[in-house]
């Protein structure tokens, strides 16, 4: 179907007329050169004298110009048939753990030691790729939380800005219970049922203006649902001795993240090692999804080149016979 998405700039229409009646004629400052033997010249050149033409024919070019300038100003285009949005998904929101424990490299990825954001980036990436009908969006917090991609159907976008996620770019301290403010902030305007966060972390609650508790419970009152991760390998399973000696594993509060949990209707999972993780993943993947109102687009194929473009040549029509006149016919000078 055709249509127009800006029609009212037509109401510009009359506007160069408007304004030859408001403003003053120009001047050229060039002297006028009657002559009584205008017909004769005409039959040299032969061509017609520009005065003596019908004003219709003198104004015709400008007019069907400037007519499609207005078209291509109004955005015509082609809108096709109602195509059904892929909207039957769950709103899912991930907070991702940036503090400079992440860093800790006490997780294994076929044969190979890596860090536990790492770890977190190659199962989670996945993770969102798999999420066909889900809107998902990322938060990375550390001291302070920031919503690094709002919700979203474009999971390729999401999994880039995970992978690009950097240790301490969000701080080195922990700020669990504002991670879960800026969660709720982005699901509370969002379908009931469908408001899903899976909060990610290897410590303790550390910084942050909102209790975890608190955030719990607001979250649980307003009907999202967290499911929370602990990420660490057992240091006494491991044996590895930290930076100064110290174990990242034993800093990880398990009581409080299986209270956000219980208290919003999720669950908690401790992630040990990749195959843990793994389960994790295949488990959240078994959440039932929740019927969305069904949404339409409509695609649309713009047009507003064609006439853009016909008025670009019809403008260039007068210089091109400024620089290339009509050959005169001297056949009536010939003696």
């Amino acid at each position: 179907m055709f249509e127009f998405v800006w029609p009212w700039v037509f109401l510009l229409a009359p506007l160069p007329w408007l304004l030859r009646l408001l403003l003053p004629p120009a001047d050229s400052g060039e002297a006028a050169l009657k002559v009584a033997f205008l017909d004769e010249l005409e039959s040299l050149s032969g061509r017609r004298a520009r005065l003596r033409l019908p004003g219709w024919r003198q104004q015709a070019p400008f007019v069907l110009l400037w007519l499609l300038l207005l078209t291509a100003g109004a955005r015509p285009e082609w809108v096709g048939e109602p195509l059904p949005l892929p909207t039957s998904g769950r709103d899912l929101l991930l907070a991702v753990d940036v503090s400079g424990s992440m860093e800790y490299a006490d997780m294994q990825w076929q044969d190979e030691t890596i860090s536990r954001l790492e770890l977190v980036k190659r199962l989670l990436g996945q993770f969102i790729e798999d999420r066909r009908g889900d809107r998902v969006g990322l938060i990375l917090f550390g001291s302070q939380a920031y919503l690094q991609a709002p919700l979203t159907f474009d999971r390729q976008t999401v999994r880039t800005w995970l992978e690009e996620a950097m240790i301490g770019i969000a701080g080195k301290n922990t700020a669990l219970g504002d991670a879960i403010g800026l969660g709720l902030k982005r699901l509370r305007l969002r379908p009931a049922q469908s408001r899903v966060l899976v909060l990610v972390t290897d410590g303790a609650n550390t910084a942050g203006e909102i209790d975890p508790q608190v955030a719990a419970r607001l979250a649980a009152e307003e009907g999202v649902r967290i499911h929370t991760i602990g990420i660490g390998a057992d240091p006494r399973q491991n044996g590895l001795p930290g930076l100064l000696g110290l174990t990242p594993g034993l800093d990880l509060d398990e009581p409080t993240l299986r209270a956000i949990a219980e208290q919003t209707g999720g669950t908690y999972f401790r992630a040990r090692s990749t195959e843990e993780l793994h389960a994790i993943e295949e488990t959240l993947d078994r959440l039932e999804p929740v019927a969305q109102p069904p949404s339409q687009a409509r695609p649309a194929r713009p047009l507003y080149p064609w006439p853009l473009a016909a008025a670009l040549l019809i403008g260039l029509l007068p210089v091109a016979r400024t620089l290339w006149p009509p050959r005169a016919r001297l056949g009536g000078a010939r003696r």
